[in-house]
């Protein structure tokens, strides 16, 4: 089982790309062959200040090495360092068709109604997001529901090459749906999702926030007046009682039934000090890592680097057979 998974560097994480994504990638590096990729090149589909990208990928590459990924148990690297990510993109969009792009509704909702004002890699980026995969040879791609129609057109990019050419090169890969992935919600809005966009930092927990700075937040969640149930069933209409008994099942690797029955009967101002106590501990040996690692920018980039070199020595051979099935021959 070989997985692929990549992020944006967008800048500092929170909780919920760390309970909705990253959690599930640490544990992966113990069932899987694991690369993961910090995606520069997908970042650039539109303007970042290249001063605030450069920034951006050292500081998510030091938030997932504080979070549990190790270069010892998998391949961390970001895509500028592996040029094979965009020759293979190149080749397959020689290969994707355009009925296939236009169909793709994660481009209709970042384009929004500029659509013909909007970058040609915006549009094609999911044909990068095939070769991220491909290049590799993965058989499974963590991801949620929002991004299975993703791994579809990988497959049929996948199908498509294999046929033309008639070559078995690329493997056909599955997306690997976590049954229990937490989606984490705002603290202030139990209807939006945690985002760093929001502009109230009150409204996450970030992975570079101090235990007070925590427990503040905890305390200062919304909520309702209503005591927890005996089912997490009856939080449907209640979103933010929901999120903060979400976050604390996430956190304890229990189910939200289990912890509402352990509270059932007792008000927030009984959970929110429990939550803010697991919420402390869990993300402390965090911080401080993260605060290590952002003293050593030189340590960031070697990790990089060395990662790199492992990713480019794994793809090249794919790389190679692509050019060899369209019949052309890459410098050597």
């Amino acid at each position: 089982m070989r997985v692929v998974s990549g992020i944006q560097p967008t800048g500092s994480l929170h909780l919920g790309n760390y309970l909705g994504a990253i959690k599930r990638w640490v544990r992966m590096q113990d069932e899987a062959d694991c690369l993961f990729f910090l995606a520069d090149l997908h970042a650039v589909t539109v303007y970042v200040e290249p001063a605030e990208l450069a920034a951006n990928v050292r500081e998510m590459a030091a938030a997932l090495i504080a979070c549990g990924i190790d270069e010892n148990r998998s391949v961390l690297f970001n895509h500028a360092r592996v040029p094979a990510h965009p020759e293979l993109a190149w080749i397959l969009n020689c290969t994707a068709r355009i009925g296939w792009l236009n169909r793709m509704t994660q481009f209709k909702e970042k384009s929004g109604k500029n659509r013909e004002g909007a970058s040609v890699g915006l549009f094609a980026y999911p044909v990068l997001q095939a070769a991220d995969v491909l290049l590799y040879q993965a058989t499974h791609v963590p991801v949620g529901d929002d991004q299975k129609q993703h791994v579809e057109l990988i497959r049929d990019i996948a199908l498509k090459f294999n046929a033309d050419y008639d070559v078995d090169l690329f493997t056909v890969p599955e997306p690997h749906i976590a049954e229990t992935a937490a989606r984490i919600m705002s603290l202030r809005d139990g209807y939006a999702k945690m985002s760093k966009s929001d502009p109230s930092d009150m409204s996450r927990i970030n992975l570079s926030d101090d235990g007070d700075s925590i427990a503040l937040k905890i305390r200062k969640a919304k909520t309702d007046a209503e005591p927890l149930p005996e089912s997490f069933d009856e939080l449907a209409y209640r979103p933010e009682a929901a999120n903060l008994v979400t976050i604390y099942a996430a956190l304890a690797d229990r189910t939200p039934q289990s912890v509402v029955e352990e509270f059932a009967g007792r008000g927030f101002g009984a959970f929110k000090p429990a939550l803010a106590e697991i919420l402390v501990e869990t993300m402390r040996p965090i911080k401080q890592r993260l605060d290590e690692l952002r003293s050593d920018p030189g340590e960031l980039d070697q990790i990089l680097e060395r990662g790199a070199e492992r990713a480019a020595k794994l793809a090249r051979p794919t790389l190679d057979s692509a050019y060899k099935a369209i019949g052309l021959r890459r410098l050597a």
